[in-house]
Order: C-alpha cells, then sequence, then structure tokens
C-alpha cells in the first residue's frame, strides 16, 4: 500500500533489512505516485513531490515530476512554492528542454509583493539559469539590483554573477550597479558585489578602469574591518567578517595589478593588516596570506613585498602542514621576484627538507634549487647532498640532475665541481641521466690538470662500491682513458701517496666485469677500458696478454655487440703499431651545455657548463664551431673566437704591436689547427665579451635545409682574414652587403666568410637581422654581428663558416631584415657567386 506522507516513507525505507526490499519500496511507491500525479489530485500533489524528491535524494529516477515542480510553483500558496522551486532545482538543470517552461513563472515571481518569494525565484534562477534564460530575464534582475530591500539586493546579485559567467555580452547591463553595491553598508551585499566585481574584471580586463576608482571605497571598508572592535554578528575567532577581507584583498588585488596610484592607494592600509592580524589562530592566517598575494601582485613598495615575504617564512615555522606547504609553494613563485628576501629564510627552507610530509620536502626541495647562486652554492650543495643521502627514490633523479645543473653553472673552481659530481655518483649513481654523466666525462676530459684526481678518486670508489651504474660507467671510462696518468701518479690527494699497479687496475675491472651489477652497458665500457689500457707503454705485456685473453673469451659471446667489440679490439692488438695510433688517449670532446632544467616557472639552470665560455646546447641541429676534436683546453672566450678563425690565442689578448710569446707544443698542437686556415695572428679588443650562445637551426620556409640565424651582439667579433676578392651579395635601400671568403688547402671543404655591412647613404641602417641558409648537403655556422645598426661611413662584421663537399659550389640563401628611414625593410636573395673551386681550397 502506498504510503501517505515523508515520514511514513523515510520509516518504511529504513526498516527495509536488503536493497532489493528497499529497491522494491521504493518501485511502489514510485508506481502510486505516478497515479496519483494522473489523477490531478492537488492535495495530494505537495505531499507526493516532497517524497519523490527524497527518493531522488536516494539516487532513484524522480524525472517523471519535473511538470509536477513546475504546477506547484504556480500555485499561490509559499509552501508550495518553496518546495516547487526546490524540485525544480534538484531535478531540472540548464540543458534540460523543461526549462523554458520555468522563464515565465521566475518572471512573474520576480515581481512578487512577498520578498521571500522574490528571493526563492531568485535563488532558483543562479541555480539553473541557461544562456536563453539569463537573456530573458537580464533587464529583471538589473532592476532588483536596484531594490530597497537589501535581501533582494544580496541575491539578484548572486543572480548577475550567474549571468555574466553565461553571457559575458550583458556584463554592461551590471557594471553601474555593481559600483552602488560598494556603497552598501550590509556586509551580505558587500560580499556579494566584491565576488561580481571580481568576476566581471577577470572577464573583461576593459572593465579595470571602471572599478579603479572604487578603491578608496575598498581601502575604507578594509580598514573598518581591521580596526573595529567586537562585532559579535560578524566574529570569527575573534576576528571581524575574514570573509569579506578575503573578498575585499582579491578585488583590491585584481584592481592594484599594474597600476601604480591604486597600489598607492593600498599600500598603507596593506601594511596594516599585515602588522594587526592575529596570525595565531587558521582565520588570521587566511587573512594574512590574502593580504601577501595582494603585495606580489600589485606595483607595491619594495619594503611592503619584503615584509610580505616575511610573512611566508613565518608561516614555515607554523606547526601545521598546510599552512607550511602554502607558504614553501607561493614562495616558489616569488622567488625571481625577490631572490635577496628569500634568502633570508634559506635555514629554515632547508629544515623542511626533513619534514616527516613528502609533499612538504617535495616544495622545499624544488625551492632550494631556486636559491642557488654564486655566493651559496658549496652551503647549499651540501645540505642537498645530505638530504639525497637520505632522499626517497622518486626525488633522486630529479635531485642528480639539478645539483650536478647548478653545480656546473655556479661551480667556484673545477676542483670542486669535480669533488661534487664524485659525491653525487657515490650516492646516487643509479639515479643520474645519461646527460649529466657525459656532462662529467666532457669536464674531466677538458680538466688536464685535475685528471690524475679524478682518475684516483674514481679508482678508490670503484674499490669501495660497484653496484652504482653511473659511478661504474665513469670510473671504467676515465680509468681506461687515464690508466698510465694512474698508474705512474697512483692514488693522488692521500697522507701517504699510494702506488697503483697495472696488475690491480686490471684485476678491479675483471671483479666488476664478473659481478651481477655489470649489465650490458658496463661491459660494453670494460672491454673498450681494457683494450685502450693495451695502447698505454704502463701496462705490462703479462696483463697485456690477459687483455687478449679475456677478449678472447668474449669472441663468442651471445650478445652481438659484446661479441662484435671483442672480436673488433682482439684482431685491432694484432696490427702492431698501428694499435697505438687507434688506442691512443682521446681527444677532449666537445664540451656542451647540459641539459636546460627548469627550477622554477621560467627560471633555467646549468645554462653553461663552464663559467669561461658559452656553447652550444644539446638540442642545437648547428654543428661545433671546433675546427678540430683535437682542439686544446680554451681558456677563455678570445681564445675560442681565435681557435675557430684562425687567430693566435694570445693576439686576442695583446696589442698588434706587441710580438705574440711562443706557446709550449702540447699533444694536439696549436699551431697545426692555425695552419689549417694559413693564416696569421689578427689583433682583437683586450675587453672581448664571452662569445654567444650559436642559436640552433630555425624553422622557415626556405628551401634548402640548414638554416641558421644570429642574435645581435653588443661587440664585434674577430673578423676572418680575407685571402679571396668580395662578392656582393646585396645591395639595395641603401645597405650593401658584401661576403669575402678564406679557405685553406689544409682544410679543403671549409670556407669561412665573413659578411661586410656598408651604408651609401646618409640614414643609419638599425635593427638588421641577417639570416643565411645553405642545402642540405652543406652546413652552416655564424657568429652574431658587430653591431645591429649600421651608420654612414661605418662598417660592420659577421662571422660564418660553411662546411660542404669538396668541389661543391657554395650556394647561399639570404634574408635580411632592417629599418632605414622609419621603414621596415624585408629582403630574401640567392648567392652562388662564389667560384666552384673554393671548396677545394683554392683561393
Amino acid at each position: 500500500m502506498p504510503y501517505h506522507n515523508l515520514k511514513a516513507l523515510i520509516k518504511a525505507i529504513r526498516a527495509c533489512k536488503t536493497l532489493a526490499d528497499e529497491r522494491a519500496l521504493i518501485q511502489k511507491e514510485s508506481a502510486a505516485i505516478r497515479t496519483s500525479f494522473k489523477e490531478e489530485d492537488t492535495y495530494a500533489r505537495h505531499n507526493n513531490v516532497a517524497k519523490l524528491l527524497y527518493i531522488h535524494m536516494l539516487g532513484y529516477p524522480a524525472h517523471f515530476g519535473q511538470i509536477e515542480c513546475l504546477k506547484l510553483v504556480a500555485s499561490p500558496r509559499f509552501s508550495d512554492k518553496r518546495l516547487g522551486y526546490l524540485g525544480i532545482m534538484l531535478l531540472l538543470d540548464e540543458n534540460q528542454e523543461v526549462l523554458t517552461l520555468v522563464t515565465n513563472s521566475l518572471k512573474n515571481d520576480m515581481n512578487h509583493s512577498n520578498m521571500y518569494a522574490v528571493g526563492l525565484a531568485l535563488c532558483t534562477f543562479a541555480n539553473i539559469s541557461s544562456e536563453e534564460m539569463s537573456r530573458d530575464l537580464a533587464n529583471e534582475i538589473e532592476k532588483l539590483l536596484g531594490s530597497s530591500n537589501t535581501y533582494i539586493r544580496k541575491k539578484a546579485a548572486l543572480c548577475a554573477l550567474r549571468i555574466v559567467k553565461k553571457v559575458p555580452d550583458l556584463m554592461d547591463h551590471f557594471v553601474s550597479r555593481a559600483k552602488n553595491l560598494l556603497t552598501d553598508r550590509n556586509h551580505g551585499n558587500l560580499l556579494a558585489a566584491t565576488t561580481l566585481i571580481s568576476e566581471m574584471v577577470q572577464i573583461d580586463p576593459n572593465c579595470l578602469n571602471e572599478f579603479r576608482s572604487a578603491v578608496p571605497y575598498l581601502v575604507r571598508y578594509l580598514k573598518q574591518l581591521a580596526t573595529t572592535g567586537y562585532s559579535p554578528e560578524h566574529d570569527v575567532s575573534g576576528i571581524t567578517d575574514p570573509f569579506l577581507q578575503v573578498k575585499i584583498l582579491r578585488l583590491m588585488r585584481l584592481l592594484g595589478k599594474g597600476d601604480q596610484q591604486a597600489s598607492d592607494t593600498m599600500n598603507d592600509i596593506l601594511a596594516q593588516v599585515a602588522t594587526n592580524t592575529d596570525s595565531t589562530k587558521n582565520v588570521g592566517n587566511s587573512i594574512l596570506y590574502e593580504t601577501v598575494l595582494t603585495v606580489l601582485d600589485i606595483e607595491a613598495d619594495s619594503g611592503l613585498r619584503v615584509m610580505a615575504i616575511n610573512i611566508l617564512g613565518k608561516f614555515l615555522s607554523n606547526r601545521d602542514n598546510n599552512i607550511r606547504y602554502v607558504a614553501l609553494n607561493t614562495l616558489n613563485k616569488v622567488v625571481s621576484m625577490d631572490t635577496n628576501a628569500v634568502q633570508r629564510h634559506r635555514n629554515i627552507i632547508l629544515d623542511c627538507l626533513r619534514d616527516g610530509d613528502i609533499s612538504i620536502r617535495r616544495r622545499a626541495l624544488e625551492l632550494s634549487y631556486a636559491l642557488i647562486n654564486e655566493q651559496n652554492v658549496r652551503i647549499l650543495i651540501r645540505e642537498l647532498l645530505a638530504f639525497l643521502e637520505v632522499a626517497d627514490t622518486e626525488f633522486k633523479l630529479g635531485m642528480t640532475t639539478q645539483i650536478s645543473l647548478a653545480a656546473e653553472r655556479f661551480a667556484p673552481n673545477k676542483r670542486w665541481h669535480i669533488d661534487t659530481f664524485l659525491r653525487v655518483l657515490k650516492l646516487a649513481g643509479n639515479y643520474v641521466r645519461e646527460e649529466i654523466l657525459s656532462s662529467f666525462i666532457r669536464l674531466v676530459a677538458h680538466t688536464p690538470e685535475l685528471q690524475a684526481y679524478t682518475a684516483s678518486k674514481l679508482y678508490t670508489a670503484l674499490q669501495t662500491d660497484i653496484s652504482q651504474e653511473s659511478l661504474t660507467l665513469a670510473a671504467v671510462w676515465v680509468i681506461g682513458e687515464y690508466s698510465e696518468i694512474l698508474i705512474e701518479g697512483g692514488i693522488a690527494d692521500e697522507e701517504q701517496p699510494r702506488q697503483v699497479t697495472d696488475v690491480e687496475v686490471v684485476d678491479l675491472l675483471v671483479s666488476v666485469l664478473d659481478s651481477p651489477y655489470a649489465n650490458y652497458l658496463i661491459r660494453q665500457f670494460i672491454l673498450t677500458a681494457m683494450t685502450k689500457m693495451c695502447g698505454r707503454p704502463t701496462t705490462s705485456p703479462t696483463q697485456q696478454q690477459r687483455i687478449a685473453q679475456l677478449l678472447d673469451s668474449y669472441a663468442t659471446s651471445p650478445e652481438l655487440e659484446i661479441q662484435q667489440r671483442a672480436v673488433e679490439y682482439e684482431n685491432l692488438l694484432t696490427l702492431g703499431e698501428i694499435k697505438f695510433g687507434v688506442l691512443e688517449r682521446m681527444p677532449p670532446p666537445e664540451i656542451k651545455a647540459t641539459v636546460m632544467g627548469v627550477v622554477v616557472e621560467n627560471k633555467p639552470v646549468g645554462s653553461t657548463a663552464s663559467k669561461e665560455v658559452d656553447l652550444l646546447g644539446d638540442d642545437t641541429s648547428i654543428t661545433s664551431p671546433a675546427v678540430s676534436m683535437q682542439t686544446p683546453v680554451v681558456k677563455n672566450s678570445q681564445d675560442l673566437l681565435a681557435e675557430i678563425f684562425g687567430s693566435s690565442p694570445s693576439a686576442s689578448s695583446q696589442p698588434a704591436s706587441s710580438p705574440a710569446p711562443p706557446k709550449q707544443p702540447q699533444k694536439s698542437s696549436v699551431n697545426d689547427i692555425l695552419g689549417l686556415f694559413d693564416s696569421s695572428p689578427a689583433p682583437a679588443p683586450a675587453a672581448s665579451p664571452p662569445a654567444p650562445v650559436q642559436s640552433p637551426a630555425i624553422a622557415s620556409d626556405l628551401l634548402f635545409g640548414s638554416v641558421a640565424q644570429t642574435p645581435p651582439a653588443s661587440q664585434p667579433a674577430a673578423p676572418a682574414v680575407p685571402r679571396l676578392q668580395s662578392y656582393t651579395a646585396y645591395d639595395q635601400n641603401g645597405l650593401k652587403i658584401t661576403l669575402t671568403p678564406q679557405v685553406s688547402p689544409q682544410r679543403p671543404g671549409v670556407v669561412n666568410i665573413l659578411a661586410r655591412f656598408q651604408v651609401s647613404g646618409s640614414s643609419p641602417v638599425t635593427g638588421i637581422n641577417f639570416q643565411a641558409a645553405v642545402p642540405k648537403t652543406q652546413q652552416l655556422q655564424m657568429l652574431p654581428m658587430s653591431n645591429t645598426t649600421v651608420n654612414p661611413g661605418a662598417t660592420e662584421t659577421q662571422q660564418m663558416r660553411v662546411i660542404a663537399p669538396v668541389g661543391s659550389n657554395v650556394r647561399l640563401r639570404l634574408r635580411v631584415s632592417y629599418s632605414v628611414e622609419g621603414r621596415a625593410v624585408q629582403e630574401q636573395v640567392d648567392f652562388s657567386g662564389f667560384p666552384p673551386s673554393l671548396t677545394s681550397g683554392t683561393p
């Protein structure tokens, strides 16, 4: 039998012992309600809709009662309207077609004489209105915003917020009304008004100027809230209406951003709120946090910004993990704005690395990366290494990368850099990226004065621990490459230096090879290292024979790569004197910047492998400017340019009139390299800046494949000495560009080109951007222009290098953009005027 009221239905449902019993009861009652709806029983409709809403709340279908809710809304009784509107809000949404039938009822009730009936209509509109309904009733809402009734104005403001979100085009209807709401003394209306204005300002920035005139009102209200005494009506934990304070602070943040005048108006009250708000309770902390965000977003005084960051620093000592997390997260975002202010809280940030909450540790770790600079690199890296020792596994890969990048960027000296990386390898050798390991090997190869030290350190580390893969790989590579240094010099940097024999070195490599930690890659490294040792005079014939036998045992390895290497190396060792040439020490690899990482938002780290030179990144598609893999260690950027473009390194740092002092010969002679260019020393400015990073290849619509684009530079690069006549490549609009090639018979296929920029008119040419492209069979490198502005009578230069197949014709596609007499010009020309014999090394 059907249950006649809601209370009886609830009691019956709670009495059901199983879900099946409940489902059967609901189906039976729903059927009875449908029957009652068909009989048009007005008296029972109210009770049936109430029961249906309870059924809907339990998750059972109740959509068949939508029309009955509309009938209740049309009833003159307030109780029926209230239940009908509740049913509409629960059973309908903005996508229902039935919603169009509700519009007329809402419009009628918005003009009702009973303010509570008006409130029901406004509440329903704010919950379910669609775009179409918003357009139909926007005028009604605008009118109710000017109502004399506080209750109605507040609900109308919330309806206006719904309309602004659904139909931003109707925003103009509410601008003036929203301004007037800010003069209301009722806290509820002020809360609704600030919420509405904040939404309007975010959706349409053009409204900012309209509402910035209201900043004094906001300042006055915030001052009243911050200084008023106990107000029982609005008090929350001793603070007057914290919800309204937070809303006002958020609106002030939007209005003050980018506006100095509005920000100046806010400065005093923000400082007052920040100093007078009680921080012992969570309510006060919420206001302080919003104050900090506002200060950091507007054009506030520097002192106010420092105070805001100090508040975040105070949050870090709070026991509540949520507050500490919020502080760390905010500091991560603002560290780039005022790094020095955040540095004052470095110790407590480092303390957060030992927090029990993993989220706190993660945020503290990110912030620690961002704080590293030249002054504190030793302290912070030491703390990070201590944390690396006990860090969670998920942190280690990122930590080793960031520590290595920071050390690479800010290392005070090479010795400290190598020690830091060795420590990383010992603590987390299984969590080191391949790019980071490669950068370490490049560092060792380019630091000959520390190769003995590094080899001995890695040798002792490998004796202690062979479980760290990257440590093993680095040690094996260094031992194989510099075994004679290790054997001759012994274990360096000890109180009692100890000699190392070739037997001990080979024993160590064999023990690693036979260990369970030796994987496919480690075995390849060890076979190569042992073969390299056979080419060193410090390796005895006995050990060479032992290595040959070991290679023979791997000649039948089931791993194809290992087998191939073993067979090739075994045959190589039988070639007599040839093997010494093949197995000699590798030339230092091309120095590159390692992985570009981001510590905090938009803040790169590890941008260079050495502070002495700016080098190419891994992601560039242009080859290195080094002329030969056997280039000696470059001391500074001037020497780098000299080595690239055929000038004596000593000449770049001395006046042209003084003779260059003789340079001591090295294993890879500089004179041999200079001879490739057949050039004499050329003077260069004494205070030349570091060579800029060469830009990577850019994508363009040019037909040729390799494209180089150069950024502007403020200092001239060292020009190559011309060996051929000049060729005019471009001569228009008063700008003339000539190309002067230089070749060397010892280096066929390499053409150094000097581009000269001259002005023939009386007006200077500014903003020159010179790009060049070559066919896919050729390679192109470019240095920046000496100056992007060419004045009349002056000559600016730019260096290029083309590597092309011998005998082929050098072809260039040139694109130049510049401004002359206020007119922007962009031209593209094809140039192939060089003689075909140029790539053969013949001028």
